[in-house]
């Protein structure tokens, strides 16, 4: 069996402002290359699908077109789709009465149902909601009746995971999952797809377009669990990678950089092959002897270039020097189909305004969109600064001169000490307030 995973397409994305359709589409061009090469048995995207929850109708033709397309490629591939926190799990779930007689399976949300108590009498027993799992475990069947099964988990709100701790909330909520697919099915292979920010991801420290809470409120740790699933594949963090602590589960990764800082990644989507046996006797159980994953490398439209790369601090002749030594010309005077999209990063010391909006118009020129420049500011020696102090005990802030602690603090946030016209006013007004 071949099964092919992909994540985070975030269809509808703006670049800094400039339109991404025409790269999804040249990556959706791609898969489908990918899918009548391999004719695999499954599709699965696992979340953030759209960038937004309420995407742009183009945004929402390109998925649809490509879904048409998919199917009728490869009519018996079953395609499963589950919601990203950036998608609206209602919204893609809408279609799917539709679209799951096109093999194409969608989910967004988790049902639940109301249990009832033992004596069947509420007024007295009561009763309990318990999540519906039987609606996320998704048999996929090849031509020769070999089964895996697919555990789709659409990214799981706080609402829906209501427990003290949403990690550990999560964690129960993937375990009881597995359990009850193992139970339902047992000898089968189980491949469950998540949308998650598991403990220990490598993501990008600047410029993160992930939505991750910072204290790690929402990691979850797949650490300890013995009877995972045999595979899983995540969506949510873009860098490719395994998870943590496991041999087991991975990341696909974004299909396109989604910032400066994930200039460097790679992207693509994974191939999944398992190889079916027998076991007793010749009689076909559906249990996998051996299986693999393969990546399958996509590369984007238009490349991320940030000049310089190393921090080099360049006087306006030689920015002009390297611009030209490291962007194409443009033809007759259009974009190519493969322009940069460019980021300057300048370290104000060196050029004026004057020089940079120079700079600006000469990328403008080449094979090139600028996107961003980043300004960089040589840090101030706050030590420079008069009446600054180390401050090593509550006692240094008690007795230390507001005024002091407020030029400090100016320094701090604007790069600069105040000047005498700044500092005579803060002083002024501080004399007014002890009165």
């Amino acid at each position: 069996m071949k099964i092919l995973a992909t994540s985070d397409w975030h269809l509808g994305n703006l670049f800094h402002g400039n339109d991404r359709l025409p790269e999804h589409k040249h990556f959706l061009k791609w898969l489908l290359e990918q899918i009548a090469e391999q004719k695999p048995d499954a599709l699965l995207i696992a979340g953030d699908i759209f960038d937004n929850g309420n995407p742009s109708a183009a945004a929402q033709t390109v998925y649809y077109e490509f879904l048409a397309d998919a199917t009728q490629l490869c009519p018996n591939m079953q395609v499963i789709i589950t919601a990203g926190n950036h998608d609206s799990a209602s919204r893609l779930e809408a279609p799917r009465p539709l679209l799951t007689r096109y093999h194409v399976e969608i989910r967004g949300n988790v049902r639940k149902i109301w249990k009832q108590g033992e004596n069947g009498d509420d007024d007295k027993t009561g009763g309990h909601w318990i999540y519906s799992f039987d609606d996320l475990i998704i048999p996929v069947t090849n031509e020769a009746g070999e089964e895996v099964i697919i555990l789709a988990v659409p990214f799981l709100r706080s609402d829906v995971v209501q427990n003290a701790s949403y990690s550990q909330g999560v964690n129960d909520f993937l375990r009881e999952l597995t359990a009850e697919a193992r139970k339902k099915y047992p000898g089968r292979k189980c491949i469950m797809m998540a949308h998650m920010y598991a403990k220990g991801s490598d993501i990008a420290k600047k410029d993160a377009s992930e939505k991750i809470i910072i204290g790690g409120q929402e990691e979850v740790d797949l650490e300890g669990w013995n009877d995972h699933p045999d595979y899983m594949t995540c969506g949510h963090i873009h860098k490719r990678q395994h998870i943590w602590n496991t041999d087991w589960a991975r990341y696909t990764g974004s299909i396109l950089p989604m910032s400066f800082a994930e200039k460097d990644y790679t992207h693509g989507i994974d191939l999944i092959t398992i190889e079916h046996g027998e076991e007793e006797e010749g009689k076909e159980t559906g249990k996998s002897k051996e299986w693999n994953v393969d990546f399958l490398e996509y590369k984007p439209q238009h490349a991320l270039r940030i000049l310089p790369e190393d921090e080099e601090e360049l006087t306006f002749k030689k920015w002009q020097k390297l611009i030209n030594s490291e962007l194409s010309e443009r033809t007759d005077g259009e974009l190519s189909d493969h322009f940069d999209y460019v980021m300057l990063k300048v370290k104000q010391e060196k050029l004026t305004s004057d020089d940079i909006k120079e700079l600006e118009k000469l990328v403008n020129e080449k094979d090139a969109v600028l996107c961003k420049i980043q300004r960089i500011i040589p840090q101030l020696d706050l030590s420079t600064i008069q009446g600054s102090q180390h401050i090593t005990s509550i006692e240094d802030i008690i007795n230390r001169p507001p005024l002091d602690t407020l030029k400090e603090a100016f320094a701090i946030r604007h790069n600069a000490p105040m000047n005498e016209r700044q500092e005579k006013m803060l002083s002024d007004l501080l004399t007014t307030s002890s009165l």
